[in-house]
């Protein structure tokens, strides 16, 4: 392939390529090719839906819990919408920017089969369609961008392009229509259940969906103030919880940091320096206001040590003149979130690499998306949005180089790889939802190894997390809460690998509302690590099940999961459909 790279490539003429003809090369050409089958709101007929539409099961939110919710649902042969507030569905995997954060096992064990066809269907989608050297092409457990974070980190836009060739067979059998650009407005509740919910579409215009089930797949449990649901936000008390790690006092509006992300690459010698942004001398000088004690200003390459709190170093060395970035002693920043290595693809495919811009650096502390007005909201996205590009100027002109300079100015913003105009990704990345308050909440307790250890009476017994009889999934990730809005600095301790509880995605009042994603019955502390992409998947593909096997049993998600034989007969579904209830002993 010629020596281009994909942002080199959106320039008309260059080396010969232009936009397009990039993009088709890599299976990607412009928005609607990336989602083929659903990149228009439209119904079958390609016109605009009606102002009501009546389906089985409405999905509200097309993260990563409402595609594994649509296809769970649709394969069981249910009619199913599936609405998104931007033009990317796959959440915090594509419109947010975030590579896959998985567990070790994960390869082998630890997920649903329909997440392990997702993974290997983005291999695939590289293998096809990028030019790979053969040692890549070969590699069963090819990581397009041998991030340090994870065993799979590619672009967002493949994800977007995969997730839309899963959910190709339903749009084309009719069982699934998507609204992008949609959100919704209004809901109308009789009691404890909803009839229906309003949505206001790309075109301004509303349409009212009624169905028998909604699933709240949304970033933030959208749904739940609309229909009245009872949630929980924030940090609740030690009182409430008995969590050991809760403070005295619930805390509401203490809610973990969200960050926007975006993707760079490095082009020695030549100036990329962005305009400076209009925050930049608050976020320079700015010092967390933390507890424990942050390590000092945010704009550098030293933070606190997430377990410890202690001051830790950090590096950021991109490669240069087209050589690999040199080896650090700290943990060198570039390699952390990079989505495309060059060493994986022919010789001048790309010049540097793509990495990711997820750090501590752009942990946005000072505020919350849930519990503010709607003006305080406004100021906290735009801050976040300052944030970022602070941070990418100051990594332009100021960061500390090896060879005794400042600022690495060849450092270009890849708007392409996020599909936006100002670079930034699509949505800031949101880590803490509302939580419905659930028939069975998660608890630190559940799932902590500290807490779980005090239960082991010999030696030789093995740690386990709490054994849950209505078990739908598995999962495993440290619990993990980053800054929060409250002023609480890294809370991070070790857990073990746990099961997901039917219970926590049953509402315990509404009868026809389940969650689907970020929003089930965890705490503050526990949803640290149920808040992770495969778990997500796990919640919102059980979600989608429950909701197609109450309809056929004529039975509602709390009657499935309160009676032994409805249970055992669900469960039973689960395992036929790739699930994996409990961890391998």
């Amino acid at each position: 392939m010629t020596d281009i790279s994909i942002a080199d490539a959106f320039s008309t003429g260059a080396r010969g390529f232009k936009r397009r003809q990039f993009l088709e090369f890599a299976g990607l050409a412009t928005a609607s090719a990336c989602l083929p089958q659903i990149a228009v709101a439209t119904d079958a007929a390609g016109e605009i839906p009606a102002d009501e539409m009546a389906v089985d099961v409405v999905i509200v939110g097309g993260g990563l819990g409402g595609c594994a919710a649509a296809l769970a649902a649709t394969r069981m042969g249910k009619r199913v919408l599936m609405t998104e507030p931007t033009d990317w569905i796959g959440g915090q995997l594509s419109q947010q920017g975030v590579p896959p954060d998985e567990h070790s096992h994960i390869e082998t064990h630890g997920c649903t089969a329909s997440y392990r066809t997702f993974r290997e269907n983005v291999r695939d989608h590289y293998r096809r369609n990028y030019p790979l050297t053969k040692a890549a092409q070969q590699n069963a457990r090819l990581n397009p961008g041998n991030g340090s974070v994870s065993r799979l980190c590619h672009e967002p836009r493949v994800a977007v392009a995969v997730l839309d060739a899963m959910l190709a067979p339903a749009v084309r059998a009719g069982r699934l229509t998507v609204l992008l650009h949609t959100e919704p407005i209004q809901a109308d509740v009789d009691g404890d259940r909803i009839r229906s919910l309003t949505f206001r579409t790309e075109q301004g215009t509303t349409v009212t969906v009624t169905a028998p089930f909604f699933i709240d797949a949304s970033e933030q449990g959208d749904v739940l103030p609309l229909t009245n649901t009872e949630y929980v936000t924030g940090f609740e008390s030690r009182n409430q919880t008995g969590e050991p790690h809760a403070p005295d006092q619930a805390a509401p509006e203490n809610i973990q940091s969200f960050t926007w992300c975006f993707a760079i690459d490095h082009l020695d010698g030549e100036d990329h320096i962005i305009d400076r942004p209009e925050q930049y001398a608050f976020w320079k000088q700015h010092t967390p206001d933390l507890t424990p004690p942050w390590s000092g200003k945010l704009l550098s390459l030293q933070y606190s040590k997430p377990n410890t709190h202690t001051p830790h170093d950090l590096a950021f060395v991109p490669p240069s003149h087209g050589r690999p970035p040199e080896k650090t002693r700290a943990l060198n920043l570039w390699l952390y979130r990079r989505i495309l290595d060059p060493a994986n693809f022919v010789p001048g495919t790309y010049q540097s690499g793509v990495t990711i811009v997820n750090w501590p650096q752009n942990d946005y502390m000072l505020g919350n998306l849930i519990t503010g007005d709607e003006q305080e909201i406004t100021k906290h996205l735009e801050g976040s949005r300052q944030l970022s590009l602070s941070l990418l100027y100051w990594l332009q002109t100021e960061a500390p180089r090896p060879d005794g300079g400042t600022g690495w100015k060849g450092l270009r913003l890849r708007k392409d790889i996020m599909g936006t105009e100002d670079g930034l990704a699509k949505y800031p990345y949101i880590r803490e939802s509302r939580r419905i308050e659930a028939e069975f909440t998660i608890l630190e307790q559940h799932i902590s190894r500290a807490e779980r250890e005090s239960l082991v009476n010999q030696a030789t017994d093995k740690v386990r997390a709490e054994s849950f009889r209505d078990s739908v999934g598995i999962g495993y990730y440290h619990l993990d809460l980053h800054p929060s809005s409250g002023g609480d600095n890294y809370i991070d301790f070790a857990s073990v690998p746990f099961q997901i509880p039917l219970g926590a995605l049953i509402p315990k009042r509404m009868e026809n509302l389940i969650a689907g994603c970020k929003n089930i019955g965890t705490t503050h502390l526990s949803n640290g690590c149920y808040r992770l992409h495969p778990v997500e998947w796990s919640i919102g593909e059980a979600a989608g099940a429950l909701a197609a096997h109450c309809l056929d049993r004529h039975n509602r998600p709390s009657g499935v999961r309160n009676d032994p034989q409805s249970l055992a007969d669900f469960q039973s579904l689960l395992k036929r459909q790739g699930f994996e209830l409990t961890w391998p002993s």
